[in-house]
């Protein structure tokens, strides 16, 4: 019995060993090498401080700011709550929202904004016509709720917006976004897109935003 029991104790020792702390140790080793900054997160300063991730977006919100896309994720950009809504493109609380109110004639909790209303909103926000074709990332929310790119045309129809918050001119502004707009993976994967927490960051260098 104890011939039989060593053995397989042995290995499990082994393999712990092995696979538990040596391998992983290697590998964040050789990324620490490597690949430094991705390897500690990919985390972005603004003087000298650490403001956030290039990998997670942020909710930014004031009208000199470039805004990401909608979040399911908690109330917008909650990385301890990651998710999408599980919606279905054919659902009617995706596209045209839940608005009911509660006996106080408060808003019930559970209200939820459908693709109508996100894109009436982003319509008003940036001075476009009421029947202006949008991007669909700017009025659908991400599988994760934490994408931190919103696509060059999204980033080009908020440009105007961003220019008079700023008192920028909006050529200015466009060049920016064309300057941190990242081209395909290995020139053929996925699409285009800008980093919006980067276009920020540059925006902020050009133009201290108060």
């Amino acid at each position: 019995m104890l011939q039989q029991l060593r053995p397989a104790l042995v290995s499990v020792l082994v393999f712990t060993i092995l696979t538990g702390l040596l391998f992983p140790f290697a590998i964040t080793g050789i990324a620490q090498l490597v690949f430094p900054k991705q390897a500690r997160g990919s985390l972005m300063e603004q003087n000298g401080k650490v403001i956030g991730s290039e990998l997670i977006g942020q909710n930014f919100t004031a009208p000199g700011y470039f805004h990401p896309r909608p979040s399911a994720a908690g109330s917008g950009y909650d990385a301890a709550n990651s998710g999408a809504t599980n919606l279905g493109p054919t659902s009617d609380k995706l596209i045209n929202g839940i608005h009911k109110k509660l006996p106080n004639g408060q808003d019930d909790p559970g209200n939820f904004d459908g693709i109508k209303d996100l894109a009436a909103a982003y319509r008003k926000e940036n001075g476009l016509p009421d029947n202006a074709p949008i991007p669909a990332d700017a009025v659908t929310r991400s599988a994760s709720g934490l994408d931190p790119h919103i696509s060059p045309a999204n980033a080009q129809l908020q440009a105007a917006r961003v220019a008079q918050a700023r008192r920028l001119s909006e050529e200015q502004v466009r060049r920016l976004v064309m300057e941190n707009t990242e081209g395909r993976q290995f020139g053929f994967l996925g699409e285009p897109r800008v980093n919006v927490l980067r276009l920020n960051l540059a925006l902020d260098k050009a133009s201290p935003w108060h």
